[in-house]
């Protein structure tokens, strides 16, 4: 079977700067690259602002990036494009695909690609859309969450989020709920089909949870919830720091950054809880086991989602989840002994982490929600979804 040519465009995608921004399509993409039988073109495109803006030190260190690397066996390109922040999105998608087209009539012209991918929906899907119209290809899209509940939403990006859903040749989401908003908000149901995350399962599994909150500098002997992601109200970590204020003794750790953390901080010190809430800051991806296993219970009372990395991998430590209701949880999350599903109200989450502190499932039994998850499986079904699209299955 002749190899397959993909170029695939994610402005999502991690690098020096910010090593765990998209780091679950890096996983993927290095999978895919590892079986192979498909020649991945992998571009992440940086959105830098004209200047005096692009001085900013973060768009400065953006913009000094080598324009192409090879990271874990994936060749990466890194053409620029032009971004307003802040109230330019429904222009990012246009600057992207200019940015990208000559390189991909290039590398077309030397070695012809099968299909043309994008990981994210926005502003990745237009800009594939583009791209795949110029050269004739088919074109697939990836629906992970955000890019659905966000930009599929917002007036300046909606309509083009809709439109190159209808466009594609295919199209994959991370679970079934979010397959549903798809079609509710116009994309047909029968180019959609479910694509899990997948899951490095020798890295995320059970640890000795005492050497683990020694490494945290944690006390061994109380609860202690972990809370993984953004700092952003979207994720709810002020419901996790207010519940805690009825699970007595308790600790709160919380792993990552974001424009909320001014703001969680001060909640914590009004609640009198500044004591038991403990701010990480950015954990490299590879050391989140340690959190994880440090943890009696993962906890994240997310207003949205797709399917959420975080639960995937709070699993394989075998720690319970504490989540909201919405369709992605409940797909996972079909067992008491893996978590409960609450509303964002710190009564009903302080209520279901008591309920799971005082059961202990074993890691063992928890794990078992997410047997079938691997990074390998994850990256046969994507280059078999390819092949369908190139017609070449």
């Amino acid at each position: 079977m002749s190899k397959l040519r993909v170029l695939s465009l994610s402005t999502l995608y991690p690098n020096v700067l910010t090593p765990n921004f998209g780091v679950f399509v890096e996983r993927q993409m290095q999978a895919v690259a590892k079986r192979g039988d498909a020649d991945l073109v992998m571009v992440n495109p940086l959105g830098i602002p004209p200047f005096p803006l692009s001085l900013h030190p973060r768009y400065r260190a953006l913009g000094r990036l080598p324009s192409t690397e090879e990271r874990g066996g994936v060749s990466l390109l890194r053409p620029h494009f032009a971004l307003i922040p802040g109230i330019g999105a429904h222009r990012n998608a246009r600057a992207e695909a200019g940015a990208v087209l000559p390189i991909a009539r290039d590398l077309h012209a030397a070695k012809p690609f099968d299909v043309i991918d994008a990981q994210f929906f926005y502003p990745d899907g237009p800009a594939a859309i583009a791209v795949g119209a110029a050269l004739g290809l088919p074109v697939s899209i990836k629906a992970r969450g955000a890019d659905i509940h966000h930009w599929g939403t917002i007036p300046a990006t909606r309509e083009q989020v809709v439109t190159a859903g209808r466009a594609a040749q295919g199209l994959l989401a991370v679970s079934q709920g979010l397959v549903d908003d798809m079609v509710a908000m116009g994309m047909p149901r029968d180019k959609i089909a479910v694509h899990r995350t997948g899951l490095n399962a020798d890295l995320f599994r059970p640890y000795d949870r005492r050497l683990c909150r020694d490494q945290l500098g944690l006390p061994r002997e109380v609860p202690v919830l972990a809370t993984v992601g953004a700092l952003i109200p979207r994720k709810g970590q002020a419901f996790a720091i207010e519940a805690l204020a009825s699970i007595p003794d308790a600790i709160l750790i919380l792993a990552g950054t974001g424009a909320d953390e001014s703001a969680l901080r001060s909640l914590a010190e009004r609640l009198g809880l500044a004591e038991r809430v403990r701010f990480l800051g950015a954990v490299p991806h590879g050391d989140l086991p340690i959190v994880l296993n440090a943890a009696d219970i993962f906890v994240l009372p997310t207003a949205s989602e797709g399917l959420a990395n975080a639960w995937v991998e709070a699993l394989a430590c075998g720690t319970p989840v504490v989540t909201t209701p919405i369709p992605g949880a409940r797909e996972l999350i079909t067992n008491p002994a893996w978590g409960r599903l609450v509303q964002r109200d710190a009564a009903a989450i302080a209520s279901a982490t008591r309920e799971l502190l005082a059961e202990r499932p074993s890691p063992e039994a928890v794990r078992e929600a997410v047997a079938g998850f691997s990074w390998d499986a994850n990256a046969e079904t994507l280059v078999a979804h390819w092949r369908k699209l190139a017609r070449r299955d």
